[in-house]
């Protein structure tokens, strides 16, 4: 009888001790969605044309906004992925007020420079969200194949869109989906001036400045105006002065295939018309040649 009293107690022991472990795993996979987004990012500064507004953490943003669930089609690992996010439109409501939608532009700043300036008409006509964390509770990362499988890390936010479904915004592809972001700012003049092709430019060179917005000024930048990840392409000398043509093209859309370990993307294979596009950047890019302007410049060098 006490033998099998003696019994009872360990097998009432080892549940109880499998219980605290199960208590305690639990509570380390809920740590990360609370205060570890404040102790390992920095704050997120949101800024009103030249005016500060906020600058909050990633939990004081989730006491902004409600939080949900949301599959998308991760276009930097060509597969479906989860986030814990935040709705977008809901989280410039609570910092900027409605005011927010009588902007152009929303300029993204991220931890690596990358600048993507997105229209606020777009915020309107589909739902983005900040993401903060993956939905399995996994580290806040991902592979990163269109930049040599490079693993980077999301946080503090990470904007994506509701496109699983929607062939412009898988069109789109990667260049709206900055992460890292730090900054957030609205625009309420057109952004990029010294961006704008020559007076009267041909249909083409309107078509690969509007190309070159979407895909290639998040870290380009013409003439200053742009991000700051990637080389100046028009000042001093214009890309197109020391590449020739049939290089450019291929180092548009296959970087890999003159230089190996480059991180620079190709033009996404989802666009399109990708060659023509392609066409399209460069005319814009010699007609932008004809007229430069150092960053901090007023008065544009025009070329005859």
């Amino acid at each position: 009888m006490q033998q099998r009293i003696s019994v009872l107690r360990q097998r009432r022991t080892r549940a109880f001790q499998s219980f605290l472990l199960l208590l305690t795993s639990f509570f380390a996979l809920a740590l990360p969605l609370t205060s570890v987004f404040a102790e390992n990012f920095p704050k997120v500064k949101f800024k009103s044309g030249d005016n500060a507004v906020k600058e909050l953490s990633v939990d004081e943003l989730r006491r902004l906004a409600p939080e949900v669930s949301l599959k998308v089609f991760e276009v930097h690992e060509r597969q479906n992925g989860g986030y814990r996010v935040l709705p977008a439109r809901t989280v410039f409501d609570k910092v900027f007020g409605k005011n927010w939608e009588q902007a152009q532009e929303v300029v993204f700043t991220s931890i690596d420079g990358y600048q993507p300036s997105v229209p606020v008409k777009k915020f309107l006509a589909h739902h983005a969200y900040f993401a903060f964390a993956n939905a399995d509770a996994t580290p806040f990362t991902l592979t990163n194949r269109l930049q040599n499988n490079e693993v980077v890390t999301l946080g503090p936010l990470y904007l994506v869109w509701d496109n699983i479904g929607s062939q412009a915004l898988l069109e789109a592809g990667a260049s709206d989906m900055p992460y890292q972001i730090r900054a957030v700012e609205l625009q309420f003049k057109a952004p990029f001036p010294n961006m704008i092709p020559p007076p009267r430019a041909e249909p083409e060179v309107q078509r690969g400045f509007s190309h070159f917005r979407q895909h290639c000024a998040a870290c380009h930048t013409i003439n200053g105006d742009g991000g700051g990840k990637a080389p100046e392409l028009n000042y001093p000398a214009s890309v197109v002065e020391y590449i020739e043509p049939e290089y450019l093209k291929r180092w548009i859309m296959a970087p890999q295939s003159i230089r190996y370990n480059t991180t620079m993307p190709g033009l996404g294979n989802e666009i399109s018309r990708r060659e023509k596009v392609t066409e399209e950047i460069i005319a814009y890019l010699k007609a932008m040649s004809t007229i430069k302007r150092a960053p901090e410049s007023v008065k544009p060098v025009e070329r005859q």
